[in-house]
């Protein structure tokens, strides 16, 4: 049962940062938020690394280092995420969805070190 739990997360956030990551390379509504927040510059290697994580964390259920560096990264992300948030004063539930997908792939992560097979 535990193992389930960790699978659908993984599977979750997979999704999430998939849709996301296409979402910031591809659309102008994503190009005018990175401009909001003072990182256009940093948008197309956002959303690479989005792309990148989710498709990591897929991959990372057969590779287990893979799910550690990917969940790692992404946790690492969503911190930055989460910060970027905070410095330009959006409400406090626009920070929620960052703050859950921290979370969860905290939580993948510290799995993916315990445990060597899903």
């Amino acid at each position: 049962m535990y193992i389930n739990i960790v699978i659908y997360l993984v599977f979750f956030s997979s999704l999430a940062f998939i849709f996301y990551g296409v979402s910031v390379l591809s659309t102008d509504h994503m190009g005018q938020e990175f401009d909001r927040y003072g990182l256009s510059k940093f948008r197309m290697l956002t959303g690479a690394l989005e792309l990148l994580g989710g498709i990591g964390l897929c991959l990372g259920i057969l590779y287990k280092p893979i799910l550690s560096i990917s969940s790692l990264g992404l946790c690492t992300l969503m911190l930055l995420g989460c910060g970027v948030r905070v410095r330009v004063r959006d409400p406090w539930y626009q920070l929620i969805p960052a703050f859950i997908l921290m979370i969860i792939n905290g939580y993948i992560f510290s799995y993916s070190l315990k445990y060597s097979v899903l």
